[in-house]
């Protein structure tokens, strides 16, 4: 992760812009004074930094919840930071060099919010989970120049490695998302997609409540996959074959193929690395035999266009309300200096696959940073938990 170590954090008078980047606000820990988070925007993509003060000097990097997917977008406002602020630098890992023209555009990178409120339309779509290298998703798309592909991915390397090379190959059939695909499945449209790729998924093993392929999930693919669409789980893991069987065959109803040491048009590294092992390689394929009904999402996540109470906003730190499928938890509240304004951390949402964001109120109202949940079930019952709380 790009890092930058100061002698001292240096405040400077906000908002302060150079260049593609500015800066709005400082918000402090309440609890924690030396924890401050600095409001960024690089290209117009919002989030945080993070500050870390100690009696050796101050560490700035990237808010884990916030940042970009690109690397390029962190390390320009954390170079810029210090070069605003006057910081003596210690150490720094952020490389002072132009951006990759190979990612002068992203526009094959998606924000989920843009997905969520309009979603894609195309003669087919195909989605792949954890696409890692991303070899089995560019082999595709660019054997299949009809049908539109959508990757998820949450470790942003491999989104960054993957984008460069849509942008090398002048693919304009692949969207990128930076996304828990478990969530995303919440939204996409009934009857919509041809097949759904799972390969290779993290075993999870020891926390086996975290593996993608659930009930939860095969009922979402269901439901987004036409008539005759799949599900196709590839795995080298004999536990999760196991599982992913026994998860399957447990439905009422069920059409499946199974297959061991299946060749396959394109393989990762990893499998021709397991094959070189003599590993075996497992596939679990499901196909949709039914038709579904409209996906029915009612609600927003509006607030009301008055001024929060701050006494009764701030009661609830560190406070947890469940309900029924879902929770809503304060988890860290920060004073935004310069300003009458307050900033809960919070997640809310499903209690297997939560979100994690940022919530600002003050006489103006209360806004969501840096932009608000995605619609789903549960987080919209969260939302509507949440304006009681701080609303009454």
């Amino acid at each position: 992760m790009p890092h930058i170590h100061v002698s001292a954090f240096k405040r400077m008078p906000l908002p302060a812009a150079s260049g593609n980047c500015r800066f709005d606000f400082i918000a402090t820990n309440v609890e924690y004074d030396d924890e401050h988070l600095v409001a960024t925007s690089v290209e117009g993509k919002p989030f945080f930094l993070l500050v870390k003060e100690t009696p050796q000097g101050s560490l700035l990097k990237s808010d884990k919840i916030t940042r970009p997917s690109a690397t390029y977008f962190a390390q320009e406002g954390l170079r810029t930071y210090a070069e605003l602020s006057a910081s003596e630098v210690k150490h720094s890992n952020v490389p002072d060099r132009p951006k990759n023209p190979h990612l002068a555009s992203d526009s094959a990178l998606k924000r989920i919010e843009e997905l969520a409120e309009q979603f894609p339309e195309a003669e087919e779509i195909r989605i792949e989970v954890g696409f890692g290298s991303g070899r089995h998703l560019l082999h595709q798309a660019k054997a299949n120049p009809g049908i539109l592909f959508i990757g998820l991915e949450i470790h942003k390397a491999s989104i960054e490695q993957v984008l460069k090379q849509v942008n090398i190959q002048q693919l304009e059939n692949v969207l990128l998302l930076d996304y828990d695909a478990r969530l995303f499945m919440e939204f996409v449209p009934s009857n919509t997609v041809g097949r759904i790729y799972v390969h290779f998924p993290v075993p999870w093993d020891k926390k086996p409540h975290r593996r993608v392929i659930s009930h939860a999930f095969i009922n979402e693919a269901i439901r987004v996959l036409k008539r005759g669409g799949r599900l196709e789980l590839r795995t080298d893991s004999e536990n999760y074959f196991q599982y992913a069987w026994e998860t399957f065959i447990s439905l009422q109803k069920v059409k499946l193929e199974i297959f061991k040491n299946q060749e396959i048009a394109v393989t990762s590294k990893y499998e021709d690395r397991w094959r070189r092992m003599e590993k075996n390689i497992y596939d679990v394929t499901m196909i949709c035999d039914e038709e579904s009904a409209p996906l029915d999402l009612e609600g927003d996540f509006t607030f009301p266009d008055r001024a929060v109470d701050m006494e009764k906003f701030t009661s609830h730190n560190m406070a947890t309300q469940r309900f029924e499928g879902g929770f809503l938890h304060f988890e860290r509240l920060y004073r935004i200096e310069e300003s009458d304004r307050l900033m809960y951390r919070i997640a809310m949402g499903s209690f297997d696959r939560p979100e994690h964001l940022y919530l600002i109120a003050g006489s103006s109202g209360a806004a969501y940073f840096p932009a608000p949940p995605v619609r789903s079930r549960t987080n919209l019952e969260a939302h509507a938990r949440l304006c009681e709380l701080i609303y009454g």
